[in-house]
């Protein structure tokens, strides 16, 4: 005998009790637990109204306070804005379903402390300006690669000391 499945309010209070969600994670979470689910005996199921049942539940758990785009967003900011560029959050903040106007909110706070973090990334990263060509780019495609605009790179890389006039 297996153990009950667990209801959609409580897969989604489960998820939430992990970290913030938007409601687009949410949902794509439990529409994909209901498709792996067989369909019980109360037609609660994959097929019929499963889209419906979800959506009553996380408006539910909305109104309640317990599911919030802004909070989610907030949290992805807090734990990711220290290591990544504006390009690189906004698409992680779009890639979770946070809606559009929402994510430009979000992001005009980074935007006014992206040199400061780009260098302290790169700071705690290399510490050492670059000895060549080769040096160089490899630290421009590594601030690339977490989300910095070029302009941005350039900065960094060019207030840095050259490792030539040491010795």
């Amino acid at each position: 005998m297996s153990a009950p499945t667990p209801s959609l309010k409580a897969r989604a209070l489960r998820h939430l009790a992990r970290r913030e969600h938007t409601r687009a994670e949410l949902e794509r979470k439990l529409g994909s637990t209901l498709r792996e689910t067989p369909a019980d005996a109360a037609g609660n199921g994959p097929d019929g109204d499963a889209a419906a049942r979800i959506r009553r539940t996380l408006d539910e758990l909305a109104a309640r306070g317990l599911l919030s785009d802004e909070r989610a967003a907030e949290s992805l900011m807090a734990t990711q804005a220290r290591r990544f560029g504006h390009r690189r959050l906004k698409d992680n903040l779009l890639a979770r379903g946070v809606p559009p106007d929402l994510v430009r909110r979000a992001l005009q706070q980074t935007r006014a402390t992206e040199y400061e973090r780009a260098r302290d990334l790169w700071q705690r990263r290399f510490g050492t300006a670059p000895a060549d060509a080769k040096e160089l780019a490899r630290q421009m495609r590594f601030l690339a690669g977490r989300g910095f605009d070029a302009d941005v790179i350039r900065r960094v890389l060019k207030e840095q000391p050259s490792g030539e006039d040491e010795g």
